[in-house]
């Protein structure tokens, strides 16, 4: 899942090429991911209580599929509708159709209405035009108090990322913070690292990449 990917019916032509570009992508690579959610998002969440859920981005669904498994009501979002269509399915095929509703948005001008526990933006890049920042504030701001913004960003390439430049800037976590320009008493940042591990790509190849994590909580008070 790589993408701020998501639309409406009326948009504008860099958002019908964003469309196309990721439904090409979802309909090449099919199912693949559907089955496995990120393993950052199982390490942060799987000690939670369940509750309301947004997946920005939701690509083959392996997210927000597993978060319906564990008791979660998910909101899956991508600008795909290859991918959403895909999400439903295989929402349908687990037996979690009840507590997944996908959906079709262009964040960059549409946001899913609700109030949420748990945020979740997975590799959440784009080669068009998009305000992350922006989205990113909006998604915070979508948190009930105590809930969690889960941001989990590329630190390195891998070989199979549709991003292959040799000068991309990855921002760190610290970075990232900063630019969502929030209250810090209000979203106190409770993780920023950048780790390493072991990945596997679409057609099983592997590689040691670096992610950069930013958790961000909503105050109670």
């Amino acid at each position: 899942m790589d993408t701020a990917r998501t639309t409406d019916e009326h948009t504008s032509e860099p958002g019908h090429e964003a469309e196309r570009f990721w439904d090409q992508r979802y309909s090449v690579h099919g199912r693949t991911g559907g089955e496995r959610p990120n393993p950052l998002l199982v390490e942060t969440t799987e000690c939670l209580r369940p509750g309301a859920a947004l997946d920005l981005g939701c690509g083959a669904g392996g997210d927000a599929i597993w978060l319906a498994r564990h008791g979660w009501r998910v909101i899956a979002v991508d600008i795909s509708a290859t991918a959403v269509e895909g999400v439903r399915e295989r929402a349908r095929e687990y037996g979690v159709a009840d507590r997944v509703v996908a959906e079709r948005h262009d964040l960059t001008s549409t946001f899913p209405v609700g109030e949420f526990d748990l945020v979740s933006a997975q590799y959440f890049h784009t080669p068009f035009a998009m305000d992350r920042s922006q989205v990113l504030r909006r998604a915070a701001r979508a948190l009930r108090p105590g809930g969690m913004l889960l941001v989990v960003d590329h630190g390195s390439t891998a070989p199979w990322s549709w991003n292959q430049d040799p000068d991309a800037y990855f921002p760190t976590p610290a970075e990232v913070a900063t630019g969502l320009d929030l209250d810090p008493a209000q979203w106190p940042v409770r993780r920023a690292d950048m780790p390493r591990r072991q990945a596997t790509g679409p057609g099983g190849e592997t590689a040691t990449v670096t992610d950069h994590v930013l958790v961000l909580g909503r105050a109670m008070g």
